[in-house]
């Protein structure tokens, strides 16, 4: 049976070159780098020389990048770190459509008085920038909008709405994570103040990520202690992790062009083989969307409009599972119970599609024969789900 990961967006296979860097740091350069022997030194310089790699994919300066222990810790530096410079409740906004690891942060600061704005997006999942210009306040002192949503693929118009924050002198905050290694990020053209992105998005190890932080800004750290990472980070560094993640930022940064055009054919193929399937509907925007992602709702048979609620996302998961192919869903599922997807929701969709949400996401090893076999199983799947909803059995294809 093929076997076909297409979850890239919630993480990517570790490239062999990473692992390969990683194992002899752990073996022969497995140093304290704040110490000042030369085993400290060692480490010390691996630490720089991977801040250099991870700078050269945005075209930054190696001293504007603080390594934490990946996107969520962030994001909750960017957020939390600005909040912590007031010693009143401010005003932040940020969209509706956000990852937890922001969404979570500003609920925080709303329980502890501060005000938040929680943009709307369209029917794609896109902000309107005349919305954000009527949100700022006198009080606004951050706005944070993802960049590409890692649900639905849509990007934001980052530019445009970076723009207006800096000619309001409000600081600008992107979760780049699904956006970083897919897609051209260049610091010095892009209007942000902080930007988030994670090592295992882009083939370099989970437990590690970084912070962007324009040079001029200052953030409060979130951690006291030995003042690692500038004074901004404290915690003896996971040097083998951090140099895994400069490596894999260096391929990265060499196939960017090629990759990032492969993979958005790829995406169209598949988006394409489905068009005339009556069980699905595109989700995000398919103008401005990551290159690498592909996503759907599972709509009910013409005439029922609500299908047995064992047709959802996760049943679809479950199914191509079984046939060898991984794949994710946007619905959240808590003590047996599932949730309809808050960002699907706040796109618009009712809460009986919002449960129906699947996500496809390709990497550098997916192929045209992937896509298709894919698609096909995909398309005799939902016709069999959907041609059973009133059962209480489901079964696979055999394969």
């Amino acid at each position: 049976m093929m076997q076909i990961y297409l979850d890239h967006s919630a993480t990517t296979p570790t490239r062999p070159e990473v692992i390969t860097t990683m194992q002899q740091v752990l073996t022969q350069q497995w140093g304290n780098p704040s110490s000042l022997h030369k085993w400290g030194k060692r480490s010390a310089t691996l630490v720089e020389r991977a801040r250099i790699k991870v700078a050269n994919l945005m075209n930054t300066v190696p001293e504007s990048i603080i390594f934490t222990s990946g996107g969520t810790e962030a994001d909750n530096m960017a957020i939390m770190g600005v909040a912590r410079c007031y010693e009143k409740p401010q005003h932040i906004i940020i969209s509706s459509v956000e990852h937890s690891a922001i969404s979570e942060p500003a609920r925080m600061l709303e329980n502890w008085g501060w005000q938040v704005t929680r943009l709307p997006v369209d029917r794609q999942g896109r902000v309107d920038s005349q919305e954000l210009q009527a949100a700022l306040q006198m009080n606004t002192v951050l706005v944070s909008i993802i960049y590409g949503q890692s649900e639905v693929g849509t990007l934001q118009p980052i530019v445009e709405l970076g723009n207006i924050c800096r000619y309001r002198g409000v600081l600008f905050h992107t979760d780049a994570v699904q956006v970083v290694g897919h897609l051209p990020v260049d610091v010095q053209k892009l209007p942000v103040d902080l930007l988030s992105l994670s090592s295992h998005k882009i083939y370099g190890p989970q437990g590690v990520g970084a912070l962007y932080i324009r040079q001029g800004v200052e953030l409060v750290p979130l951690l006291s202690g030995g003042g690692q990472e500038m004074k901004l980070r404290s915690g003896t560094q996971a040097v083998a992790a951090i140099a895994g993640f400069g490596v894999a930022a260096e391929f990265a940064n060499e196939e960017i062009t090629t990759e990032t055009s492969r993979l958005s054919r790829l995406r169209d193929r598949l988006f394409a083989q489905m068009l005339d399937n009556p069980y699905v509907i595109c989700t995000g925007d398919q103008l401005y969307r990551l290159p690498h992602h592909v996503s759907f709702c599972i709509v009910p048979p013409e005439g029922k409009a609500k299908a047995d609620d064992q047709v959802t996302g996760k049943t679809v998961v479950r199914q191509l599972n079984l046939a060898g192919i991984g794949i994710s869903t946007g619905s959240a599922c808590h003590s047996g119970k599932i949730s309809p997807s808050p960002i699907l929701l706040a796109m618009g969709y009712t809460k009986d599609i919002s449960i129906r949400g699947i996500r496809l996401t390709l990497g550098r090893e997916t192929t045209e024969a992937d896509i298709d076999w894919t698609a096909m199983v995909l398309k005799q799947i939902l016709a069999r789900l959907m041609s059973n909803t009133n059962s209480q059995k489901f079964y696979c294809l055999s394969l």
